[in-house]
């Protein structure tokens, strides 16, 4: 298990005293995909006894530090959500300044990840929500991703480049949650497609609501721990919001 922010490997993580950026990612040919669909088709993505694996990624540029705050304050109650289901491991991806985007291991345990997340501090740049995308690919194809959950209020990117990366994700069935703060329409237009494409669900939250984003990341955690027939299960606002929209 890292302890720090780590360049992601297709195996075990090798733990690292220094973060390391995330490799760009390349267009798929059609033989990657197929070779990914087939791989996903094969896989049970709630099976018996099996580890709920989530990835969590932040923009973490200038503007978003109040956010990130409010993020480490709250990455504990995925945690406790997931505990009464099953188990649950998040990869951490974030993105700030000038092209730098990096990844942790996989963290089973709220403290870690929080102690983490309290190191690291954002800086201006724009968006990369086309390397997180590209890193959940990957990882899924690697190891198993259950659903990604992207906290962010803006997007500066080709929306059909984005769209193209959703899709594939959408092929192997990892959901996205794209929880928007604030009202930037680009951002929405952005969100709600890779949400669609990947079968997964867009929400808006007000900036510095933390009960909203609370709930909101307690059920993608529930999902990730549990399926969709945890969120059925649950009365919380969050998963009502996410299954009202998951195909």
């Amino acid at each position: 298990m890292a302890t720090e922010p780590t360049k992601p490997k297709s195996g075990s993580e090798v733990p690292s005293r220094k973060d390391s950026p995330l490799p760009e990612g390349r267009a798929s040919s059609a033989d990657d995909i197929a070779a990914f669909v087939a791989r996903a088709r094969a896989m049970s993505p709630h099976a018996a006894g099996a580890r709920g694996r989530l990835v969590f990624a932040l923009d973490a540029t200038m503007s978003r530090q109040p956010t990130w705050d409010m993020a480490c304050a709250l990455q504990a109650d995925m945690f406790r959500e997931a505990a009464a289901l099953g188990s649950l491991d998040i990869r951490l991806v974030y993105y700030r300044g000038l092209g730098e985007c990096r990844a942790t291991g996989w963290i089973s345990d709220s403290a870690q990840l929080a102690r983490l997340m309290g190191k690291i501090n954002c800086q201006g740049g724009n968006t990369q929500i086309g390397k997180v995308l590209s890193e959940t690919r990957r990882e899924a194809v690697a190891s198993g991703v259950r659903a990604l959950v992207f906290v962010g209020d803006a997007m500066e990117e080709s929306v059909d480049d984005l769209c193209a990366r959703a899709g594939e994700l959408g092929l192997l069935k990892v959901p996205a949650f794209m929880f928007q703060e604030g009202h930037d329409p680009a951002a929405e237009q952005a969100f709600r497609e890779i949400a669609r494409l990947t079968g997964g669900a867009w929400c808006r939250f007000d900036p510095g609501a933390a009960a909203q984003l609370r709930e909101l990341l307690r059920a993608a955690a529930a999902y990730a721990a549990g399926g969709r027939e945890a969120l059925r299960l649950s009365r919380s606002s969050g998963a009502a919001a996410l299954l009202s929209q998951m195909k």
